[in-house]
């Protein structure tokens, strides 16, 4: 999720734990930057955009290494709060402020390496958009009301949290409803469903996007809740697969292609340069995610450093779309940048 919303959640985290043992913005002040912490990854440079990519929400992000890391910097905030005797308490909400960012994280599509160093799998459940205002904002709300240290205001500040728990909850039931009906709409296609993933269009979980792979090519469409139930249509795009197959070793291409758990394509433009697109994040053509990792390569060449490529579609376009088709109106999606 994004950082604002991680803050929000280790602040509530530590309003809910510390309680009347301090005041609620010391709480909240801790809790949040614990909550934000795991994130600082972004900071790093790996001398390459799709190393950047790979490599955050990597060791940051590990359950392992948070739960050695919260002891320590606990001890530290119970002694720079002057509260060695609640350092229990302090720890309780430095570990959860910290693993609860990673375990968020994995609600999204993007791939968090939660099980670093045993396995660099990158898990994604993919049942939330990356910002969704009716996940954070009760959040949000809940803790400023807190921070006026009356009951009532702790009493929201936990509202806001069993309500995050409640919608993560929520989601995950509606992507397997969305799930199965998109299987449904597949299959009398005539399509494949064994590579299928369903995520949140951005901002709610009443749109959904949907892409499978079938052959040669990846299907997308999309599915709002109030669709009622009628069946999904799908647009078909080359995924370039004689390219990946004659590409499988190029280190770019395997890293992308097992990041993004094989919803990736590839094509080759007039100049001969490569260009890969991972289909998890955007729609097409505007993914989030696309880069330059230069001409085929020969044995034992070096790849050049990747160039991704910034592309976004018109803002106006896209909010229009995403309102009407929210609404169950069948619309294609703006398709030009």
């Amino acid at each position: 999720m994004d950082s604002l919303t991680q803050i929000a959640l280790g602040a509530s985290i530590g309003v809910a734990v510390m309680g009347r043992r301090t005041a609620a913005w010391k709480a909240a002040l801790w809790g949040g930057v614990a909550g934000l912490l795991p994130d600082l990854d972004v900071l790093l440079d790996h001398g390459d955009p799709i190393l950047n990519m790979v490599l955050h929400r990597a060791e940051t992000h590990a359950l392992f290494w948070l739960a050695l890391f919260s002891w320590p910097l606990a001890w530290c905030v119970s002694r720079i709060q002057g509260q060695a005797h609640e350092l229990r308490r302090w720890w309780a909400v430095i570990a959860l402020a910290l693993v609860t960012h990673p375990i968020l994280d994995w609600f999204t599509i993007y791939g968090t390496q939660l099980f670093l160093p045993f396995t660099d799998e990158a898990l994604g459940l993919g049942s939330l958009f990356i910002i969704d205002p009716l996940y954070s904002l009760p959040l949000m709300a809940g803790v400023f009301w807190a921070l006026r240290g009356s009951l009532a205001g702790w009493r929201a500040n936990s509202i806001g949290l069993v309500w995050s728990c409640m919608y993560i909850a929520w989601s995950l039931v509606a992507q397997q409803h969305v799930l199965q009906h998109a299987h449904t709409s597949l299959r009398a296609a005539g399509l494949s469903t064994e590579q299928v993933f369903v995520t949140p269009a951005p901002f709610s979980t009443a749109l959904w996007r949907v892409v499978a792979v079938d052959g040669d090519h990846l299907h997308e469409g999309f599915y709002a809740l109030l669709d009622g139930g009628r069946p999904m249509r799908f647009d078909a795009f080359e995924r370039g697969t004689a390219l990946l197959m004659q590409n499988a070793s190029h280190p770019q291409v395997q890293r992308l292609h097992r990041f993004a758990d094989g919803f990736v394509s590839l094509r080759q433009d007039a100049n001969g340069d490569l260009w890969i697109s991972d289909w998890r994040m955007g729609q097409y053509p505007n993914f989030f995610f696309t880069f330059n990792i230069g001409p085929p390569l020969s044995a034992g060449q070096t790849p050049p450093v990747a160039i991704q490529e910034r592309r976004t579609m018109s803002v106006g376009a896209g909010l229009a779309w995403l309102g009407a088709r929210m609404r169950g109106v069948d619309i294609d999606p703006p398709r030009g940048p």
